[in-house]
């Protein structure tokens, strides 16, 4: 029998669709706008306020501090509405917060005061973008197609990591630090313009919600009739309508589902010891960098970017690998790959000072190839993290009901994030007890908790296919 040939392959779905394009573009210079602002912003303090060390740490408090002030409020807010919405009024007012800098600055009003406001509001709405973006996958693409889309997404968000930091940095070179602001401004205005073009119906988790909290009067007031049966005229007894539930009932609930769920739970574990350990190696990594292995501000720069393509890279393995090794093999492998590379950091020794000679710092040639070891680590690293993060946000996805997508998307940020500032304090305590080395020893061993966690969890039983969605 002839074999029977196959049709000619269609071009990916994924990019077929309108929507997603739209989506993906959006949030691409969204994530540009927030990351260049994170340098042109302390800039603005740094050069033309000439704001001093307490005041810059005071600034880059106020733009944090929403994560955990309104996370969990966000992710109860969007699951009523419809994220399309809620990511264009997110886009066009981080436009009009950035364009308020160099319009001050041109009329002679721009201070201290005007730029902790602009801070904050950018800081709050990147929120509500944030949690809405993550939520809106579900609503928007099919279960099959969660992988892809997180890959794709989570890919151009790694460049903007890398690409908006070194953009901000050139434009106040080329601008003023001010004026360069409106370039933030302007990549906001386009996503904006981008993200509202999509058409696509959203089945909102209010619409879920009311008509599941309907069923549930009903039933309950079956059971009432039933209990305290009739009165003697033989009339019901009149039962009160009840009243939709308040803000707090609705983020308890979001809570309830992380900590009740065996997935969801560890996801939350594991994104929370992650984030605690990484916070704490990077706090000791800034000071080992440059006062131990003695490089410049261009090759700390370097290392640091290296990250960058590998997180490119890891994205595209993980729209790949889940379907042919498992779900739970690629988290825990890719968790040791990244995880572990980092080990390698303390086993590099600088010279003593600037006239010593030992093997990193006698010559160019030595230097170059401890930063080219260091741009390999990080590499490893970005590809093994990002693999890990789009995996574990499809686990995500697959395991939350619609209705409770941005609630469960904000309890796990809250849990990851809100650790963040205790592992900075850690991290610096243990340079100034034990010194870099073993500081930073202890740290990246700390950061192996994660992937030993997700072996010993339910995370590693996972297969080839997404988990079935919480009932």
């Amino acid at each position: 029998m002839p074999p029977v040939p196959r049709p000619p392959s269609a071009p990916p779905a994924l990019w077929r669709d309108a929507d997603f394009r739209r989506l993906w573009f959006g949030q691409t210079l969204s994530q540009l706008g927030a990351h260049a602002s994170q340098v042109t912003l302390p800039l603005v303090a740094v050069v033309a306020l000439a704001a001093d060390a307490g005041q810059l740490g005071a600034l880059r408090a106020v733009e944090q501090a929403p994560i955990l002030l309104f996370s969990l409020f966000a992710g109860a807010w969007v699951d009523r509405r419809r994220t399309r919405d809620v990511m264009v009024w997110a886009d066009f007012g981080r436009a009009l917060a950035l364009a308020a800098i160099p319009v001050a600055y041109v009329l002679g009003g721009l201070g201290l005061p005007l730029l902790l406001v602009v801070a904050f509001l950018v800081g709050v709405l990147s929120v509500f973008f944030d949690v809405a973006c993550q939520a809106s996958l579900v609503r928007l693409v099919e279960r099959g197609e969660l992988v892809r889309c997180n890959s794709a997404l989570e890919g151009s968000r790694s460049a903007a990591q890398t690409g908006g930091p070194a953009l901000g940095g050139a434009l106040v070179s080329l601008l003023s630090a001010p004026v360069a602001n409106a370039a933030g401004a302007l990549f906001f205005a386009v996503s904006f313009l981008s993200i509202r073009r999509i058409r696509r119906r959203e089945e909102t988790g209010g619409a879920e919600e009311r008509a599941a909290e309907e069923r549930t009067a009903e039933e309950r007031t079956t059971e009432e009739r039933t209990s305290e049966g009739q009165t003697a005229e033989g009339q019901t007894v009149a039962r009160t309508e009840r009243p939709a539930p308040r803000l707090w009932p609705r983020v308890r609930e979001g809570l309830q589902l992380v900590c009740t769920d065996a997935l969801l739970r560890s996801v939350g574990l594991a994104s929370a010891l992650y984030q605690f350990s990484f916070a704490a190696l990077m706090t000791v990594l800034l000071l080992f960098l440059p006062r131990e292995l003695h490089l410049s501000g261009t090759a700390v720069g370097l290392v640091l970017a290296a990250v960058g393509p590998g997180a490119v890279i890891g994205s595209l393995l993980a729209a790949k690998l889940p379907g042919r090794w498992g779900y739970g093999r690629v988290l825990v492998g890719a968790a040791v790959l990244g995880d572990g590379a980092l080990l390698c950091v303390p086993a590099l020794h600088g010279s003593a000072g600037p006239a010593a000679s030992t093997a990193y710092a006698s010559s160019a040639a030595s230097a170059w190839a401890t930063v080219l070891a260091l741009m390999a680590v990080n590499f490893l690293f970005g590809m093994g993290s990002q693999t890990v993060n789009v995996t574990l946000m499809a686990v995500r996805q697959a395991r939350t009901p619609v209705r409770l997508q941005g609630r469960v998307v904000a309890t796990i940020n809250v849990v990851g994030m809100g650790l963040t500032p205790l592992g900075s304090l850690l991290g610096g305590r243990l340079a100034e007890w034990w010194g870099l080395h073993t500081g930073l020893l202890v740290t990246a061993a700390a950061l192996t908790l994660s992937p030993l966690f997700m072996t010993l969890s339910p995370l590693r039983r996972l297969g080839r296919s997404l988990p079935a969605a919480r009932r």
